[in-house]
C-alpha cells in the first residue's frame, strides 16, 4: 500500500473551498441554487496596521464559508481517497 501526500490533499482541499466558492457566488442570482451561497464570514472586519514610522504592516483576514465551499471540501475528500 503506498502512502499518499499529505500536499496532493491540501491542493485538493483549497482546489476545493476555491471551486466551491466560486460555483456559489455564480449561483447567488439563481433562486432556486441561491443556497449555495448562505454561508458565514469570520475575522478582521477592518484591516490591523502597525506603523513603525519607516515601515507599515498591515495585516487582513477574513474567510467566508458557504454551503458550496463545504461540499467542494467533501468532494475533494472523496477524490483524495480515490486516487
Amino acid at each position: 500500500m503506498r502512502s499518499k501526500n499529505f500536499w496532493i490533499l491540501l491542493i485538493l482541499l483549497l482546489a476545493g473551498i476555491v471551486l466551491g466558492g466560486f460555483l456559489g457566488n455564480l449561483a447567488q442570482g439563481i433562486s432556486w441554487l441561491s443556497w449555495l451561497n448562505f454561508g458565514q464570514s469570520f475575522g478582521l472586519n477592518s484591516p490591523l496596521v502597525l506603523d513603525f514610522g519607516v515601515l507599515v504592516i498591515t495585516f487582513g483576514l477574513t474567510i467566508k464559508i458557504t454551503m458550496a465551499s463545504i461540499i467542494g471540501v467533501a468532494l475533494a475528500l472523496i477524490i483524495y481517497r480515490v486516487i
